[in-house]
């Protein structure tokens, strides 16, 4: 899964990682969580464009917005077949830019979390469904979900899932439904899912969501994992 994650590229990183047409203004982000605003680039009239979204996907038919909780990642294998995504996964498609992402560790006993990055550092973008929900007076909430596949080698130890990074040459046949089948688009995402990572040890001040600083990525010692009597 994927519940935490650091957006702390500039604007003119994310305006050139994502072509956008000019820098979005976004405070750097150390803790992004669940439920919070977060910035996704979608498809419209033919040309990509950034925008808020809540982390949290709450479908079109839910009585209320409470799903959304429950909603924060979407698994890559049952997509197609899930109510609450498998019209998004055919008519709307994000990408929600990051430059990193954190996972837990289970030490027997306690819990490590670890900041996880590309090698080479700079934005990426996690491949993302959103939709649009009205509550009873009319207002409207857009939302969306990451997407989570089995976790590459270099992050299995740490965790078994990790959300789907979109390679750069297919960010928009992820963006435009009609370029690609669905189910080749997601075969071709696995496919392309990057194997080499950075990880380092933080603190469980990310554990809290209103912690929101630099400190989050700090690297701390590891903690001994607990061995089993049994």
């Amino acid at each position: 899964m994927c519940g935490r994650f650091t957006l702390t590229s500039t604007p003119e990183e994310l305006a050139l990682r994502f072509e956008l047409d000019e820098p979005v203004e976004l405070a750097p982000r150390y803790n992004v969580a669940p439920g919070q605003p977060v910035l996704a680039v979608r498809r419209e009239g033919g040309r990509r464009r950034a925008v808020p979204l809540r982390w949290g996907l709450v479908p079109a038919w839910a009585p209320d917005s409470s799903i959304g909780f429950r909603m924060i990642n979407a698994r890559i294998e049952t997509l197609s077949e899930r109510p609450a995504f498998r019209e998004a996964l055919r008519t709307r498609r994000c990408l929600v830019p990051a430059d990193g992402f954190y996972e837990w560790a289970d030490l027997g006993g306690s819990k490590q979390p670890y900041h996880i990055a590309l090698p080479e550092g700079g934005p990426f973008g996690f491949a993302g469904l959103w939709e649009r929900w009205s509550d009873p007076s009319g207002q409207d909430l857009e939302s969306c979900t990451l997407v989570t596949a089995p976790a590459v080698p270099a992050i299995r130890e740490i965790h078994p899932r990790m959300p789907v990074i979109v390679s750069p040459l297919s960010y928009e046949a992820w963006l435009d439904p009609e370029s690609v089948p669905a189910r080749e688009l997601l075969e071709r995402l696995l496919a392309e899912t990057p194997g080499d990572f950075t990880r380092h040890p933080v603190s469980d001040r990310v554990n809290r969501a209103q912690v929101d600083d630099a400190a989050c990525i700090e690297p701390v010692p590891e903690a001994p994992r607990q061995e089993s009597l049994f």
